[in-house]
């Protein structure tokens, strides 16, 4: 037992050396394709939900995750817990993931929800960077999982906005937002941020139109 996990370990450590060669060597890729990146990240923030769109395409992630990278920000993803364990655990966690088990805690209890096992996260880790994709899928969607903000607001944390905007071949982190506990207007000064970003493949991107519309964004404007 003791030398599977000790090679569990090295296996971690040196997972975690390629990935930080590769994304330094990639890193320079980015910028020597013209690609800006766009820091409006604040040093003082230990915990926060990070939305990631548009998400049209599999490049998003890799510029998202190299601008990170470069930003010094260490993101974190939410995934089924049994994926934490061997053989695929140390890999699974030096690539950024965090276990979730949604099994009731005791018999004859429902499941507890996602939003609430994703708010307890902040309780458990003084440091937490959760990234989130809201669009759920590659397609085009008109309503995004808005889990995001209700998590934001019950771990009491920002949500910083990453983006991949590819007519200006910008990317990063383009606002912090502060929830105020308005739902709607925060949701409608998200969903402005987003409208002036160009996705790789426009035509599979919409932001949530039920909090985006002309007159919303001269409202968030004014």
């Amino acid at each position: 037992m003791y030398l599977i996990f000790s090679i569990a370990r090295i296996c971690a450590n040196f997972s975690n050396v390629v990935f930080f060669v590769f994304e330094k060597l990639a890193e320079q890729s980015l910028t020597l394709m013209g690609w800006q990146i766009d820091n409006h990240w604040d040093l003082n923030i230990n915990q926060c939900v990070m939305i990631a769109a548009p998400h049209t395409s599999n490049w998003d992630a890799l510029y998202a995750r190299l601008a990170l990278k470069a930003l010094g920000v260490n993101v974190r993803i939410t995934i089924k817990d049994s994926y934490m364990k061997l053989p695929f655990g140390p890999f699974v966690r030096a690539m950024g993931g965090i276990g979730i088990d949604r099994r009731p805690k005791h018999e004859g209890e429902p499941r507890p929800s996602m939003v609430q096992l994703m708010s307890d996260l902040f309780k458990e880790h003084p440091k937490l960077v959760m990234l989130v994709t809201p669009e759920g899928t590659r397609a085009k969607q008109e309503q995004w999982k808005t889990g995001f903000y209700h998590v934001a607001i019950s771990a009491g944390v920002p949500i910083a906005l990453a983006y991949m905007d590819y007519a200006k071949k910008k990317t990063g982190i383009g606002k912090i937002v502060y929830p105020t506990g308005d739902y709607e207007k925060d949701m409608a000064e998200i969903m402005a941020f987003y409208a002036e970003i160009s996705a790789k493949f426009p035509q599979k991107f919409s932001v949530d139109t039920r909090y985006h519309s002309d007159s919303m964004k001269q409202e968030i404007e004014a």
